[in-house]
């Protein structure tokens, strides 16, 4: 041992919550830097996903879930398809924006994490996405009312947008869907 040296011990409970998670074996990446070679939102991230990757392996967990990367992923899954060990990176990054959320871990980018919830809020309860509604409770939420209010009223007028939403068929089974999904999360969640 090197002389002044300090041994650290890494906690694994992170990366063992992570994996179950995901489904995914983080400890399988060897870091060649592909996935982070072909993010479409890499430029903007502070470290890319390759490096959140080994955060979560060294068990950085506040400085992994604190961070703007988690929230800037576009789900694109550019990552997973470049990556030789086949791990899904999109997987891992959506258990990490939940363990965030559950949290309370706030988001360094406020307007993804009103977004985030605001998105899946309304896929579980109309069965389907509706722009309107969307737009609506993000733009109140987000208190940025009129700065797109021109192009939203040209899409309304030209029927891009409708104003209501359709019922479908299948709402409830999409609302099950989720329902089964959180009970899942919470059966998987070590304890």
């Amino acid at each position: 041992m090197v002389e002044g040296a300090e041994v650290v011990r890494i906690d694994t409970s992170f990366i063992e919550e992570v994996n179950a998670r995901s489904g995914q074996v983080i400890q399988r990446c060897y870091h060649c830097h592909k996935c982070t070679a072909g993010c479409p939102t890499a430029f903007a991230m502070e470290y890319g996903p390759d490096r959140v990757l080994r955060m979560v392996e060294f068990g950085l967990k506040d400085r992994v879930l604190a961070s703007s990367d988690i929230w800037i992923c576009a789900a694109c899954e550019t990552c997973g398809t470049r990556c030789p060990n086949d791990i899904n990176i999109l997987r891992v990054m959506d258990a990490l924006r939940q363990i965030a959320v559950e949290e309370g871990v706030p988001s360094p980018e406020r307007a993804v994490a009103t977004f985030h919830p605001l998105f899946l809020s309304i896929v579980r309860w109309q069965g389907r996405m509706h722009e309107a509604t969307l737009l609506g409770l993000y733009k109140l939420l987000s208190r940025d009312l009129l700065s797109d209010l021109g192009i939203g009223l040209q899409m309304i007028l030209k029927g891009k947008i409708p104003l209501l939403p359709d019922r479908i068929r299948g709402s409830q089974e999409v609302r099950a869907i989720f329902e089964r999904a959180q009970r899942r999360e919470k059966a998987a969640k070590p304890k």
